[in-house]
């Protein structure tokens, strides 16, 4: 699995005109389900984008984590984090899970993340979405979960 953290002041995400979800301060987190990925990623992931340390303290240093700040998430849906346009000019996209597996994955992350405390909303699953969002810092994390043995 991937997940794209933006660390912002706030989100939003936009389905057919209506307000899905919103986060600020927090992060704006866009996840990547992969052929093979599981369970276990998702726990792992999700433990991983709650404790990493990414917003300032006092003294301006990267020492707090979302659960520390009592930051909020947007999740959203973002298949193409796992794009190959290594390729030709189109992106092939033969990585990425089934939607259906896809979704199931998506649910089980932002559960999880929910559990630890953190205050999530989200996009909606396989639909056209705009998402605005107000990056603090520029601050953006790539995580992707460990290597299947």
């Amino acid at each position: 699995m991937r997940a794209l953290l933006q660390r912002v002041r706030q989100g939003a995400v936009h389905v057919d005109g209506r307000m899905t979800g919103q986060t600020g301060p927090g992060y704006v987190i866009f996840l990547g389900v992969g052929r093979g990925d599981s369970q276990q990623d998702a726990a792992w992931l999700a433990q991983k984008t709650a404790n990493l340390r990414v917003f300032e303290d006092e003294q301006g240093r990267f020492n707090l984590s979302l659960l520390d700040m009592k930051g909020s998430a947007l999740v959203v849906s973002q298949f193409t984090l796992y794009a190959d346009c290594r390729r030709g000019n189109r992106p092939g996209f033969e990585q990425a899970a089934p939607p259906q597996e896809a979704e199931y994955l998506y649910q089980e992350y932002v559960q999880l993340l929910r559990a630890q405390g953190i205050v999530v909303e989200t996009g909606v699953f396989q639909a056209h979405m705009l998402v605005e969002l107000v990056n603090d810092g520029p601050a953006t994390f790539l995580l992707e979960s460990p290597p299947h043995k």
